[in-house]
């Protein structure tokens, strides 16, 4: 019998009873070895040895790391064993902190009662109660800490103590060892679970890759979630395939690549907003689309709001996000054979996602609670993590509530008013409660849109509350530290509450406020004497808010004339609303191929300064065959990507064989590619292209110059003209003049998105002017090379300098709604038949279109710098957060 069978037939032994049994010996120890000798094996088999013994639930060894102030999970038996490598503790925390800062025993019965105790959520040690640890010293230098926990409170007379300590003198030669060799501090497996529970893998190219190597078709089944990979994949099938694949080094580069980002100290953000390391920026959102395997986002906002944690993390913002843990995200979208819309919703496994119970102050998971009229609502909060910021989701699943609460945050958008209103009570105050428990303080609070304006309220109370003053008094010290952010000129993008809606939920803040019914009432109205408004969250965010922002300068300019009765005797241009563009994240959407095109010949580091034009002015000594090269390569992973997914579509619908096969060869890698993907609103007009029929079929059938399009979008549930669009769009894939030239993806998400943007020649963007407000979309088409074919309306009217892309329209609009449509219409059609169309197939002797590479050169050289999140991120900083946290004065216009 070899050492390693020897040591498993120990352990399946009876439990010994408590008295010298415990002690190991050297000779138990070395057998317990396995052939090979990897000491990470080794004090695996000895804590379960330990555990058996001592009669104990769990038993761990933390090593002390060689800076010798933090403690790391090296080996476990019953906590979470992905933790091995990643759960680390500074000595000055937690119980097994205590004990390496004593070095000397620590015995508790019931740890939850301890003043050190500190909860790690990600360890699973929930169940568990009472505690004893002991140092691990050899030859005088302390190691690390042994530990053994119950389920049950228990006290540990000193004959266990003894013992254990005995035990951990004949351990601590082994844990000395493994240090030294440093085999087990962190390896593959636990490095990689690292890596995964860190949203920041999301936008490192490399990592991904990594994690899609592993296994590339469960990586695409699984929607790109590496905590659910990683999940089917035991430590030695791991170690196989890392074998297999000569992954090693590529997993310890993007570890330690991670752990440099986190630990960098020459930031932008250190450089520039010092004043909010103590007290950070709380960026409240309804969504957030960080990455499509965290589904907790419908579209542009929550994108956006994903893009705008990801800069602040890339810039070293002290910023945290607040939002909602929806159990079931959005609607799941399926299309039946008519093109009729129709949605599902699926339960999310949290299991499966990157997220932690977060910790207060107190150790424990955080939970809060939210009074209205008819009790108590209580939701527990989530952490994400998101590179170097942290993103809290609330979730009201918890027990203690009715069902229906429990269902609140169950679905984004979905539910009537009480539902709403519920929902944005819960981002409101219980996201700045949440924050409070958790121990930060915000110096700023940044609403994007007014869904969250009930935090403002709740921060006056606190403010009541902790400097004994008046609602009066707290409102202008709370009204500065506010940022708001509209994002919409469409009347429903507002959310409105009657008054007996808002009684009912918000009664006992209003009461904690000192307010009447009325005046509670009329901060939320347009005009406070106006008894039959509602209540609207944006005039709310506007009025409690020192500075407001519209995200594109056409838009500030609808905003302000939108919301002149917020500014009595003002003329509109004094109405206190500026703008800051939206900008997108540049690595999260510029493709992997586009990215070494750029390392290649903007030189290293580029992504880390994407906001200077300067650094973009080496996009013109791109060989143009190479840059098209390129081009045509994501184009033709685009169109892979199409056919794969319309098969997929076609066999859920159990279409025939003919059917699938046609949709094999759909789209040309040739022909021109439009993409136009969006949430299907009426006003953003998917079906404009549709004007004149007989015109677009001899356009896309034109032999010698064809035209194809790629669509893809949502429909609210409830837009029944939405879905009527969208279903006029999908139908043409079964009229036989389009059937191969107009495909619509269902199911639009992030990844959908990334696909489109990266690979299609034009990005059409046709909403009625002007009320678009910023759209972002297009901005990420830019980076890839792709030109926008677009409406003078939000970013765009702004970027278009006549030879960086294409417009529709000369910025002129019209009363009458059918007149502006028509006119639109047909030049949308004039446009791809005069200037695109021609332009595209005018080739050289060589097979380039020449005068398109040089478009597609302005487009990257002039818009790509302007219209990225890092700038809007470094405007926000320097025009908003730091002015609020009473660092600078400011340029934008406060809302007097």
């Amino acid at each position: 019998m070899d050492r390693h069978k020897e040591a498993v037939q120990d352990l399946d032994q009876p439990t010994h009873s408590h008295d010298a049994s415990h002690v190991l010996t050297l000779e138990e120890i070395a057998n317990l070895a396995p052939e090979g000798g990897k000491p990470a094996e080794t004090l695996m088999n000895v804590v379960a040895l330990i555990a058996k013994r001592f009669g104990t639930d769990v038993c761990s060894a933390y090593l002390l790391e060689p800076d010798r102030s933090t403690l790391v999970l090296a080996a476990t038996v019953g906590l979470r064993r992905e933790c091995i490598g990643s759960l680390r503790m500074g000595v000055h925390e937690g119980l097994a902190g205590l004990v390496a800062e004593q070095v000397r025993p620590v015995a508790v019965e019931q740890v939850k009662l301890h003043p050190r105790f500190k909860y790690f959520s990600e360890a699973g040690e929930d169940a568990y109660q009472s505690f004893l640890g002991v140092p691990l010293i050899d030859r005088g230098v302390l190691q690390g800490v042994l530990v053994v926990q119950t389920a049950e409170p228990r006290v540990f007379p000193e004959t266990e103590i003894r013992l254990l300590t005995e035990a951990a003198a004949q351990v601590a030669p082994v844990v000395s060892e493994a240090r030294t060799l440093d085999r087990f501090i962190a390896p593959s497996q636990e490095r990689l679970w690292a890596l995964a529970r860190n949203l920041w893998w999301s936008w490192d190219h490399d990592s991904v890759d990594l994690f899609r190597d592993l296994d590339p078709a469960r990586w695409s089944q699984l929607n790109h979630n590496p905590v659910s990979l990683l999940a089917e994949f035991p430590l030695r099938k791991l170690e196989a395939r890392a074998a297999e694949l000569a992954l090693h080094s590529r997993i310890n580069y993007a570890y330690r690549r991670l752990r440099e980002y986190q630990g960098a100290e020459r930031t932008w953000g250190a450089r520039h907003a010092g004043v909010l390391r103590t007290r950070p920026v709380a960026y409240f959102s309804a969504e957030f689309g960080v990455h499509e395997s965290l589904p907790v986002y419908s579209g542009g906002l929550g994108v956006l709001a994903g893009d705008h944690i990801k800069s602040a993390s890339d810039l070293d913002i002290p910023l945290v996000g607040v939002g909602l843990f929806y159990g079931q995200g959005y609607f799941r979208q399926r299309l039946d054979r008519d093109g009729w819309q129709h949605e599902e919703y699926l339960e999310t496994d949290v299991n499966q996602l990157p997220m932690e119970a977060a910790i207060g102050k107190n150790g424990r998971p955080v939970v809060v609670q939210v009074k209205t009229r008819h009790g108590s609502i209580r939701a527990k909060v989530w952490r994400v993590k998101v590179g170097r910021c942290d993103l809290f989701l609330l979730d009201s699943d918890v027990e203690g509530n009715a069902p229906e609460d429990r269902e609140l945050t169950s679905r984004l958008y979905g539910g009537d008013g009480r539902v709403r209103v519920h929902q944005e009570l819960l981002l409101g105050v219980g996201g700045l409660r949440a924050l409070k428990a958790i121990g930060i303080t915000p110096g700023v609070l940044h609403l994007n849109e007014g869904h969250s304006g009930f935090v403002v309220l709740e921060a006056v109370r606190q403010r009541m509350e902790e400097e004994g003053i008046s609602f009066e008094k707290a409102v202008p010290r709370v009204s500065r530290e506010v940022v708001f952010t509209t994002h919409t000129p469409v009347p429903a993008g507002h959310d409105r509450f009657d008054a007996d809606l808002v009684e009912e939920h918000l009664g006992p803040l209003r009461e904690s406020l000192g307010l009447t019914r009325e005046s509670f009432m009329a901060l939320g109205r347009e005009n406070p004497n106006n008894t039959d408004e509602s209540f609207c969250m944006t005039v709310l965010g506007l009025r409690l808010s020192r500075r407001a922002n519209a995200v594109s300068s056409l838009h500030g300019e609808v905003s302000r004339a939108m919301w002149t009765g917020l500014s009595p005797g003002k003329h509109e241009d004094s109405v206190p609303i500026g703008h800051i563009t939206n900008g997108v994240h540049v690595p999260s959407w510029l493709a992997p191929q586009m990215f070494r095109l750029y390392d290649r010949h903007l030189g290293a580091g580029w992504h880390l300064r994407s906001s200077e034009a300067k650094i973009w002015e080496g996009i013109e000594n791109v060989d143009d065959g190479e840059l098209w090269e390129t081009h045509l390569n994501l184009k033709s992973r685009l169109v892979e990507f199409v056919r794969r997914r319309a098969v997929k579509q076609a066999m859920r619908r159990d279409e025939p064989a003919e059917v699938l096969q046609r949709l094999q060869r759909v789209l040309s890698q040739d022909a021109l590619t439009i993409g136009f993907a969006r949430r299907f609103a009426t006003y953003k007009r998917a079906n404009l292209i549709l004007a004149d029929i007989e015109r677009l079929a001899a356009m896309v059938n034109d032999p010698k110059r064809p035209v194809q399009f790629v669509f893809a979008g949502k429909a609210h549930p409830h837009d029944e003209p939405g879905k009527r669009m969208l279903q006029q769009i999908a139908r043409l894939m079964r009229d036989s003049q389009f059937a191969d030239k107009f495909v619509f993806v269902e199911d639009y998400d992030i990844n959908v998105g990334r696909h489109f943007v990266q690979g299609v020649d034009v990005w059409l963007n046709n909403p009625r002017r002007p009320l678009e407000a910023s759209g972002t979309s297009g901005q990420k088409v830019v980076l890839n090379g792709g030109l926008n074919l677009s409406v003078l309306d939000g970013w765009w009217a702004e970027a278009y300098d006549g030879l960086n892309g294409f417009a529709i329209g000369t910025g002129r609009t019209h009363t009458d709604m059918n007149v502006h449509d028509t006119r639109d219409g047909e030049d949308l059609l004039r446009v791809l038949r005069e200037e695109v169309i021609p332009l595209y197939y005018q080739r050289d002797r060589a097979g380039l279109p020449r005068g398109w590479i040089k478009r597609m050169k302005r487009t990257i050289r002039t818009l790509g710098w302007r219209f990225n999140a890092e700038r809007m991120v470094m405007d926000y900083t320097l025009k908003c957060y730091v002015p609020a946290a009473g660092g600078t004065s400011s340029d934008m216009r406060p809302n007097l």
